[in-house]
């Protein structure tokens, strides 16, 4: 009888064979199989279950192999791992223990620094996307760089270098933020631009680049270097078509005003075109009000000067005469003589010889207009004391008149308003010597600066001071005479009535009421002796009808002696 191998350990497997065999002996009884048949299956049993342990002996083998390679592999990874996030402070050990065990423990820390590279991965593809994604759109091809991820270098996935990407984009963004205020500043002033001079905005701004008028489909608008470049270029070119176009409407304003000047005309018409004239001072900055410059706007402007011009044209002759006469005017208000025939004349014949140029003609005569108004300005301070010598002298006139009537005390309407002016003629004529003195003096010096004779009418001023001087000087020794003269004769008069007697005359009293001004003030100047005649008058009248004491003749003969105290 055949019996199990003895190196086989006994076990649950081995007692169930056993049995089996037994079971397999009482078969081959009953059929009564041969012991060499018996052997030869026992024989082959043996054989299969050599050949299971074998297989057995071989999978383990590769199994424990297929660890020893996963272990390595893990470690490998790990190490690659490690490199890549930068991970130097990382350590690990394998353990200690069976094989599967080990595995056991790396695992974890694989799958660990997997996840952190993942996570790692995804941080680098979105900055690096947004990276290429803003210089794209700096390059001008955003669309394009939309349609595929970045490439990541998972070989270097370290902190730093995150950092580094993360630092670039943060500058990408900052220059995106700059361009896109440029943009909007660009637009911004385009639309300024196109309401003062009334042109189209939205085709204007298209026309550089779509996306600026209308994003599509969430794109943003164009920050690319070609668009900034084009709206610098717009920009530019609107601001100097500004210029241009407000120097033009300021020359027309101008020319508008000359020409409103010239033609004289109202007020009403002018301020149709008051948004022109008052750019004229404007700077460009300054200049802001809707359509102010329009094509429309100049273009009427243009028209309205055209039509202003040939108004001109046909009112000239009468403007050039409007001149002659504010320049005639002007010498007339300062005493100066003008041949106004003669240059009349003059003016008719450069008009009808069609050898002048009418416009260079008004402006020689607005030439000598500033001339005349400047060499009147330099006679103004002389011409004004002329006035107070002339004005002086007709006071003087009328005092010496207002001194020779004898009844200019006698009570009656105006005397008060006599006495008043009388006084205040009496101050004027005491300054006549100096207001001649300084008169001849500036005179003098303005003849030194402008080496011509000051004439006043036609003579000279010089002249004219010198033979007032010298006439004052007769009038003045004629009154000492007159005043001489008739002293003489009240002497002689007064001698006279001591002699033969006095004549009857009215009361003190009376002869008092009569004058019209206080004795004192009478002394004071040459007429003071006038009332004595008056007074003998009075006397002849009275002698029919009043005898006076003889002591009142006395008195009134004393009276003209008080008053010349």
């Amino acid at each position: 009888m055949t019996t199990l191998p003895p190196s086989l350990p006994p076990s649950h497997s081995q007692t169930t064979c056993a049995s089996l065999l037994q079971e397999l002996q009482v078969i081959w009884d009953e059929i009564g199989e041969s012991d060499v048949e018996r052997d030869k299956m026992l024989l082959e049993l043996e054989q299969e279950c050599l050949d299971i342990y074998r297989r057995k002996v071989e999978t383990t083998r590769k199994s424990k192999a297929d660890l020893h390679h996963t272990l390595a592999q893990f470690e490998s990874e790990i190490a690659k791992l490690v490199a890549a996030l930068g991970e130097h402070s990382f350590s690990f050990s394998r353990g200690k223990g069976a094989l599967k065990q080990q595995i056991s423990y790396i695992r974890p820390v694989l799958e660990e620094l997997r996840s952190k590279k993942k996570q790692r991965v995804k941080e680098f593809t979105e900055t690096q996307s947004q990276i290429a994604q803003i210089c794209a759109e700096i390059a001008g091809n955003g669309q394009s760089m939309l349609l595929s991820d970045p490439e990541v270098d998972e070989r270097d996935l370290t902190v730093k270098k995150l950092g580094e990407l993360k630092s670039h984009l943060q500058e990408l963004q900052n220059e995106k933020i700059i361009r896109l205020q440029k943009v909007h500043n660009h637009i911004s002033m385009i639309h300024e631009l196109s309401v003062v001079m009334s042109f189209d905005f939205l085709k204007t701004v298209s026309d550089i680049h779509g996306s600026l008028i209308d994003p599509a489909n969430g794109q943003s608008k164009s920050i690319s270097n070609d668009t900034l470049a084009k709206l610098t270029g717009v920009v530019n070119s609107l601001q100097q078509e500004k210029q241009k176009r407000l120097q033009k409407l300021q020359c027309l304003g101008s020319t508008l005003i000359e020409l409103w000047d010239l033609l004289d005309t109202p007020p009403d018409e002018r301020k149709r075109f008051e948004h022109v004239t008052s750019l004229i001072s404007s700077s460009v900055d300054e200049v802001l009000r809707q359509g102010s410059l329009g094509v429309d706007i100049i273009e009427q402007v243009e028209v309205e000067v055209q039509g202003l011009k040939m108004l001109k044209a046909s009112k000239m002759k009468e403007l050039v005469f409007k001149r002659q006469d504010e320049l005639e005017e002007i010498y007339r208000g300062v005493h100066l003589d003008v041949n106004s025939d003669v240059a009349r004349q003059i003016l008719i014949n450069l008009i009808e010889s069609d050898n002048v140029d009418l416009s260079n003609l008004l402006s020689s005569m607005d030439d000598q207009i500033a001339k005349a108004k400047q060499e009147a300005l330099s006679r103004k301070d002389i011409l004004d004391k002329v006035d107070k010598w002339k004005h002086a002298s007709e006071e003087e006139k009328w005092l010496d008149d207002y001194e020779k009537d004898e009844n200019r005390y006698s009570a009656g309407r105006g005397v008060h308003k006599n006495l008043k002016r009388a006084e205040k003629a009496r101050s004027l004529v005491g300054k006549l010597p100096s207001l001649v003195e300084n008169l001849t003096a500036k005179a003098k010096a303005w003849e030194l600066e402008k080496g011509i004779p000051f004439l006043y009418d036609k003579a000279s001023l010089l002249n004219m001071l010198e033979e007032y001087t010298v006439l004052r000087q007769a009038r003045e020794d004629e009154k000492r005479r007159s005043r001489e003269q008739k002293r003489l004769q009240e002497q002689f008069a007064a001698e006279q009535e001591a002699l033969f007697g006095s004549r009857p005359k009215k009361p003190l009293g009376q002869t008092n009421a009569m004058v019209g001004t206080p004795t004192g003030r009478r002394t004071s100047t040459p007429i003071g002796k006038h009332p004595v005649s008056s007074l003998k008058e009075r006397r002849e009248t009275g002698r029919a009808n009043n005898v006076i004491p003889l002591n009142f003749v006395a008195l009134a003969k004393e009276d003209p002696m008080s008053r010349g105290n």
